[in-house]
């Protein structure tokens, strides 16, 4: 699948428990870093809370799902615990800023997420590989869910107003419900 940075290509399934996302965003790399890593730009399209930037620092995320954008839609029956505030606490698990960040996601068991950045002209990649899901349910949710923060994060970066983050994860989820395969 070639994925560019459009808001609508879709990730893939790496392994049995992952799913890979690219984004071609606008560089600098070190602004996507800031947006990666710091608290109150990392809230404007995924989650707040501190990070300790070294090998076993503690991360927090705070989210708010239903203020991420405006003129949204409520969020699902199965997801409204996740349109108020929630929590989520990791630990650094890799990193070299400002190229790559990868921590734990507290599941049970506990998941993880890398993200890893490359400069391409005055463009930067960035590739999100979340693995050790536990099920393919879960897979389809996480494949939603970073599918809509990151049309967030490039709509931010390209000075644009992001779509409504309920409305564009029900369509996505639905997407990778048909995409990701049985097992």
């Amino acid at each position: 699948m070639n994925l560019s940075a459009t808001h609508d290509d879709y990730g893939t399934v790496t392994a049995a428990d992952t799913v890979r996302i690219e984004r071609l965003l606008p560089g600098p790399i070190e602004r996507v870093w800031v947006y990666l890593t710091e608290p109150e730009q990392r809230r404007r399209w995924l989650a707040a809370g501190a990070m300790e930037l070294r090998l076993g620092g503690s991360v927090e995320l705070i989210f708010d799902n239903n203020r991420l954008t405006r003129d949204d839609d409520p969020p699902p029956a199965k997801y409204a615990q996740y349109g108020g505030e929630h929590r989520q606490h990791g630990r650094i698990t890799a990193i070299d800023p400002p190229r790559l960040l990868s921590y734990t996601w507290s599941d049970t068991p506990p998941s993880e997420v890398r993200f890893e950045l490359s400069e391409e002209g005055d463009r930067v990649r960035l590739v999100v590989t979340h693995s050790r899901l536990a099920d393919r349910a879960m897979m389809v949710s996480v494949a939603g869910g970073w599918h809509t923060h990151l049309s967030i994060l490039t709509a931010l970066l390209s000075g644009e107003q992001p779509q409504g983050f309920w409305r564009t994860h029900t369509r996505v989820e639905a997407e990778y419900e048909r995409r990701i395969p049985a097992a």
